[in-house]
């Protein structure tokens, strides 16, 4: 049973581990245009995502990738703060 409880906590670990290491970071405007691609995370991850989306694309989407095919030339089409 032990054992049990150190793997499932290794696969936790391992699996936020990757979320936190995504390679593609991608911004869908309302009307589904993409409006921000980079490597770098367009808000502060740190922080519940509704709270921050919304004020630099509003009615945007954000999507994590691990696959940063693509992700080389970036576009920033959102608004400066």
């Amino acid at each position: 049973m032990r054992a049990l409880r150190y793997a499932t906590a290794a696969l936790m670990a391992g699996l936020s581990s990757q979320a936190a290491t995504a390679a593609c970071y991608v911004v869908y405007g309302p009307d589904q245009e993409v409006i921000y691609r980079s490597m770098e995370p367009p808000v502060d991850l740190s922080r519940p995502l509704h709270e921050t989306l919304p004020r630099v694309a509003p009615g945007g989407t954000l999507i994590f990738s691990l696959d940063s095919q693509g992700c080389e030339l970036a576009i920033n089409k959102l608004p400066q703060q």
